[in-house]
């Protein structure tokens, strides 16, 4: 096990999260990459250190740019597009869905055999303790750092970021991975509050059912469309973010409003 500060701060910094400085002292740790993104600050003028956090309201002006299969008359240009019919019929299929409803079903994807194989190897990390879940005893973060099979196999799977590829209409970075060892048992929610992009949209996610799905152990659910509601962000509802501390009721204060946007909009 490595005991490192970056290894302290992954694992066991549940309660100091809830406070501001402690991703300025992450962010420092990983300083080396961050200054990479000076000249991006500059593009988009963000009047802040690459050291500190951002989000939506620093941007001076909104993008405009929208993702292609946002656009009106998506559907069209999808199914206008040569490169589509190269996909499988089935994944054809679950394109068109993915346009109208928001998400996709990409049944036997991987095989049973490479399920199996990452399975074993993430329980041997484990045993080892070059694996270990966060501070919420859940997770496991960033496997494909330890296991080649995840990282092979799973996280950069050349035929699902070709198609990540060619839905997002630009080449996706694949950044990051989470093994649950159990269900979140979160309410419903976007990923768009914690990783959002510039422009708006660009961030797209992957699930893969490691073990045999049914109601009773923690299964992901969507409420088909619900991709076409508006982004929310802390500035959307009552946060309680401070200048120096996140907000300890944040997270429920956000599933609320999720809740009250669906049922405003009868889902």
């Amino acid at each position: 096990m490595k005991f490192s500060l970056k290894h302290l701060f992954r694992h066991y910094t549940g309660s100091v999260r809830g406070w501001k400085i402690s991703y300025l002292i992450h962010n420092l740790m990983n300083g080396s990459k961050l200054l990479r993104n000076r000249y991006l600050y500059q593009k988009y003028g963000l009047k802040k250190s690459v050291f500190s956090s951002i989000g939506s309201h620093d941007f001076p002006s909104r993008s405009l740019h929208v993702p292609w299969l946002d656009q009106p008359r998506a559907l069209e240009a999808l199914v206008s597009d040569p490169q589509f019919h190269q996909f499988p019929l089935a994944w054809q299929k679950e394109m068109i869905r993915f346009v109208e409803e928001g998400y996709m079903i990409l049944r036997g994807f991987y095989s049973q055999a490479a399920v199996d194989r990452l399975n074993e190897q993430i329980a041997q990390l484990m045993e080892g303790k070059k694996l270990d879940v966060n501070y919420t005893g859940k997770k496991i973060m960033e496997s494909f750092r330890e296991s080649a099979v995840a990282d092979q196999e799973f996280f950069r799977h050349p035929d699902m970021l070709h198609l990540l590829d060619f839905l997002m209409g630009r080449k996706v970075i694949p950044f990051h991975t989470i093994n649950f060892i159990a269900g979140s048992e979160q309410r419903a929610h976007s990923d768009f509050i914690h990783m959002s992009t510039e422009p708006q949209g660009y961030l797209i996610a992957t699930w893969t059912a490691l073990e045999a799905v049914t109601p009773d152990n923690g299964p992901l659910f969507y409420y088909p469309g619900s991709h076409r509601l508006p982004y929310l962000s802390c500035q959307d509802y009552p946060s309680g973010n401070t200048r120096w501390a996140l907000g300890p009721e944040s997270n429920r204060r956000f599933e609320d409003k999720v809740e009250a946007l669906l049922r405003e909009h009868t889902f």
